[in-house]
């Protein structure tokens, strides 16, 4: 198995555990998959992922027609996707994604997070690269050959595919997002989620009380509701 079979593995059920969270972060989803493509899931493929990824953490449909319904409103803001990059203590690396309708206080609230708990955010690009910029999906696993699947996928950009407990993962390149969501959907296999996460290229491991000082930091900012994703190079 590669790395991002071992990322997944580590981050299960440790991160957006709270369903409030998850449909705050989805809502987001769909007020900037909306301002980009419009308000038609058939011809909206950016929505049509969001949407299937409300259903994978049982957000009810009335709640997606809404979010729906106010992004189209020409007076919402728009929702910025901004990276922010920084070191915990210890020296790990740590790459913030936020979707911030008011870029100004979401600087001001991340840099509060690091200088409280011992941080220090860094200038653009000085972490980043240190994280492969990955897409995922899960399908059913029911009725398909995972080793077969991986052979058909190499050539639309498939790097991994593995399966657990909730069906198939497809892992590729961050670019090569729309190839196998076009090519999963023109076989007309169920995407039950899709999403894109950043796999640190090298982890560090730390002792149970360094890893505590660094987790202070991590939970502060993921509770954060500018925050979408949080990733690090401690190991887990």
């Amino acid at each position: 198995m590669g790395r991002a079979f071992e990322f997944r593995k580590a981050r299960k059920m440790k991160r957006w555990s709270a369903m409030s969270k998850a449909f705050t972060r989805i809502g987001k989803d769909i007020v900037m998959a909306v301002k980009e493509g419009g308000p038609d899931p058939d011809s909206n493929a950016k929505l049509r992922a969001v949407i299937q990824n409300a259903k994978s953490v049982n957000m009810p449909k009335d709640n997606v027609e809404r979010a729906i319904k106010r992004a189209s409103d020409k007076n919402l803001g728009d929702f910025k996707v901004v990276l922010f990059e920084g070191y915990a203590p210890h020296g790990i690396a740590i790459l913030v994604e936020t979707a911030t309708d008011n870029n100004t206080r979401t600087v001001a609230n991340v840099r509060s997070y690091f200088n409280k708990c011992n941080g220090n955010m860094g200038t653009s690009g000085s972490v980043e690269f240190m994280f492969d910029h990955t897409c995922n999906f899960r399908i059913p696993a029911e009725g398909l050959d995972p080793e077969e699947l991986e052979l058909e996928l190499i050539d639309f950009g498939a790097e991994e595919v593995f399966v657990d407990e909730d069906g198939i993962l497809i892992y590729a390149p961050f670019e090569n997002f729309g190839s196998i969501q076009k090519e999963l959907e023109s076989r007309g296999l169920e995407i039950l989620s899709s999403g894109f996460e950043r796999i640190p290229q090298v982890t560090k491991q730390l002792t149970e009380e360094q890893a505590a000082d660094v987790e202070k930091l991590l939970e502060k900012i993921e509770e954060d509701d500018d925050v979408q994703n949080v990733y690090h190079t401690m190991q887990e």
